[in-house]
């Protein structure tokens, strides 16, 4: 009776099937916070983590079917090497490489050359909630005195149960798209302690609704779109003979609304998250903060004329993640450029393993790095200050919008078409401009510097 009803659905929405299935599960999610808020907030532990084990395991069925067996696998072996390793380095390693293998494994063995809902796709939010469950296990056996204030909040004091393993890795909230959490924050959640009225279910349905609305404006903007700016028109003879200049134009709009799916989901699922309590971040300025599971800064994300604020307003918990428990543990290299650098090559590989996402990931790393030494000869040049504190700024804002908005999309070209035949054509058909613009921006920055910051400047700047 379901599957003929959702054949229907997606025709009539123009979506594929799988596309289908997974909103409305992400949606569902707000039913389930209700009746966790309604009916079990006050039950015993046990009862909360069958309930998130229970619909977690549905949601996975509704869209995997029989292919919900990768997720229990790992959650499993995860409890085990928790168990059986201790709080070793050993046991950090060995879940990393699991963990790292078996997704990769099913990249390789489900992948194609367009982009499909499948296991694989809540896997890599999986794959991340269960290394940084390893490492949180790990940090809770160390002093106190040598944890930071973030390896603190999510360090474990005990050994994790079974349930409490399993009712963090399906929580309705972020199994399927995110966000990233610790078990930490799901123990205080089952424990009532995320609420803003001591003891009783959290004041969050109006914080919960506002990303709902946020999220489903959104996703009614990918939806009205999208249509128009399809990944497939890239690869067709009528892009190519269209002038230079139009198809730049659609490389920046296509990139626009194609980023717009993912902002969707994650504030929708967000959410649910807030419904539920997990989202509660304490109190700030007199003032209850719900942004605990924040994947996105919408306003940021629309207004920023930066390439680095766009990454900032931008899968923030994933980024927050890989900072925590790669860059930041990543020290000891004592050279926070290669720390960076192995950071982008790990999300590279968590990716996929299309050479598109090597592509994408490289070419982020150039751009930010050529507009952190471009920002930087504007705070070193009185000249360049001025004019970016004159009444031209808002005219340079623009100037300064269009090139970011432009540029963001063009990395995003491999990272969705994947394959280098199909990247490789499109930005032949551009001739490049991407990498041409940002290398001579690169070769250019040290002449504008040695022209535009005062000698005793530069001078001080070498010193320092």
């Amino acid at each position: 009776m379901a599957a003929p009803l959702l054949e229907k659905l997606s025709e009539s929405l123009g979506s594929p099937e799988p596309a289908v299935r997974l909103i409305l599960s992400v949606l569902i999610g707000y039913p389930f916070a209700l009746v966790y808020r309604w009916f079990l907030f006050y039950q015993p532990s046990t009862v909360i983590h069958l309930f998130h084990i229970c619909s977690g395991l549905a949601l996975a069925a509704f869209n995997f079917g029989s292919q919900l067996y990768h997720s229990a696998t790992c959650v499993f072996v995860q409890f085990l090497m928790l168990r059986l390793m201790g709080r070793t380095v050993t046991a950090v390693l060995s879940s990393f490489t699991f963990q790292m293998l078996y997704l990769m494994a099913g990249y390789y063995y489900t992948a194609t050359e367009e982009y499909d809902i499948k296991w694989t796709m809540p896997h890599c939010v999986l794959t991340l909630k269960l290394i940084g469950l390893a490492f949180d296990f790990y940090d809770g056996g160390k002093d106190p005195s040598k944890l930071s204030a973030e390896q603190k909040k999510g360090a474990l004091p005990s050994v994790p149960t079974l349930l409490e393993v399993f009712g963090f890795s399906y929580f309705y909230g972020g199994f399927l798209v995110g966000p990233q959490f610790t078990l930490r924050s799901y123990q205080r959640l089952v424990a009532r302690e995320l609420t803003d009225c001591p003891g009783k279910p959290p004041n969050s349905a109006i914080p919960a609704m506002k990303r709902f609305a946020l999220g489903f404006l959104c996703l009614a903007i990918y939806a009205i779109f999208s249509p128009y700016y399809p990944d497939s028109y890239f690869l067709t003879d009528d892009y190519e003979a269209q002038p230079f200049w139009y198809r730049c134009v659609f490389i920046l709009l296509w990139g626009k609304f194609m980023l717009y799916k993912y902002v969707s989901c994650w504030v929708i699922a967000e959410g649910v998250c807030i419904l539920a309590g997990l989202g509660y971040n304490g109190v700030v300025d007199g003032k209850h903060q719900w942004d605990a599971c924040a994947n996105m800064k919408v306003w940021l994300f629309e207004t920023t004329p930066l390439f680095g604020g766009t990454i900032a307003s931008f899968n923030i918990n994933t980024n927050a993640w890989a900072a925590r428990h790669v860059f930041k543990r990543l020290r000891f290299l004592g050279n926070k450029t290669l720390s960076h650098v192995a950071t982008l090559l790990f999300l590279t590989i968590w990716h996929g393993l299309h050479s598109g996402y090597i592509l994408c990931f490289s070419m982020e790393f150039f751009i930010i790095t050529v507009e952190r030494q471009a920002q930087a000869l504007v705070r070193d040049s009185p000249l360049l200050t001025n004019l970016a504190n004159s009444h031209l700024y808002p005219l340079i804002y623009v100037v300064q919008q269009f090139i970011h908005w432009l540029f963001m999309g063009y990395p995003l070209v491999p990272f969705c078409l994947f394959t280098y035949d199909k990247w490789l054509k499109v930005y032949s058909s551009v001739y490049f401009c991407g990498h041409v613009f940002f290398l001579v921006v690169y070769l250019s920055l040290p002449f504008l510097r040695t022209s535009l910051v005062p000698k005793k400047e530069r001078s001080e700047k070498k010193q320092d």
